[in-house]
């Protein structure tokens, strides 16, 4: 599906500022952690698509089997809040990894890991299921000065540390430094002549709970000239690479997006 979106489609149009209820078309095996599920709505050609890392509130019914009931006005916070706590929908975050406004469909890429409501909807998703969406904005935002792109993240910020390879210009450059468990985890990425791509294998290790990719960046000589970094992915990760980027490699913070999708927790 395209990413590319034409701004006629939406010309004259109100876009959605509400929960919308969308219904799954397709459901995908990309590796071992990554399923694609493909939805589709008839307010998706409003969606207003922001950039590659354009994240989404997805809505999910509170138990599986149960009804999905969504807020009905752009006040859905307080009236999700009101709602019964067994109707209540689940609400977390993810990336929109495809989108074709025109055809008002959407893919959304789900990292699948233990029980959470999230890898278990993904996991059993067939055509007919459905679940809420709501915009949520993106922060991708390379300034115009930026010379080089350094990419930074785990399996959760696959989709869209590949999104945005794919939308770079056939002029740009990138370096991506990529943590999966092993090479059964990697995901495909369309080669780009100016993108050098480094995965990080960390085995039977637990998810956040190693250095390997800080490491691997402090060994890595980096491109010359102005840097535009996006890092997300566990929080401590985020918070490390980060500070190394302001204090070891001279980035300044305006130069540095980062974005923790998700705390490890201790066992």
């Amino acid at each position: 599906m395209s990413l590319g979106v034409d701004p006629g489609l939406q010309t004259g149009l109100e876009l959605v500022r509400r929960p919308i209820t969308a219904t799954v078309l397709a459901r995908t095996v990309l590796n071992r952690r990554l399923i694609r599920v493909t939805v589709s709505a008839p307010e998706l050609d409003r969606f207003e698509y922001a950039g590659p890392d354009h994240l989404v509130r997805i809505f999910l019914p509170p138990r599986p089997g149960a009804d999905l009931v969504l807020p009905q006005t752009e006040r859905w916070w307080p009236e999700l809040q009101d709602l019964p706590e067994a109707s209540r929908p689940i609400v977390r975050n993810y990336t929109v990894r495809a989108f074709d406004p025109a055809a008002r469909r959407m893919g959304i890429d789900f990292v699948v890991h233990g029980t959470g409501p999230g890898s278990t909807f993904a996991r059993s998703a067939s055509p007919g299921d459905r679940l809420g969406i709501l915009s949520d904005g993106a922060d991708y935002a390379p300034p115009q000065d930026t010379d080089w792109q350094l990419l930074v993240g785990d399996e959760t910020a696959l989709p869209a540390i590949a999104a945005i390879i794919e939308q770079l210009g056939p002029d740009d450059r990138a370096m991506a430094f990529l943590e999966v468990g092993d090479r059964d985890d990697e995901l495909r990425i369309p080669r780009h002549p100016g993108v050098r791509i480094h995965w990080l294998h960390r085995g039977e290790a637990r998810p956040g709970a190693t250095d390997l990719l800080l490491r691997r960046l402090r060994e890595t000589a980096l491109p010359t000239g102005r840097a535009y970094a996006w890092i997300a992915g566990e929080s401590s990760l985020v918070t490390s690479v980060r500070r190394h980027l302001v204090t070891e490699r001279g980035l300044d913070k305006p130069q540095i997006y980062f974005c923790g999708y998700w705390r490890r927790m201790e066992v």
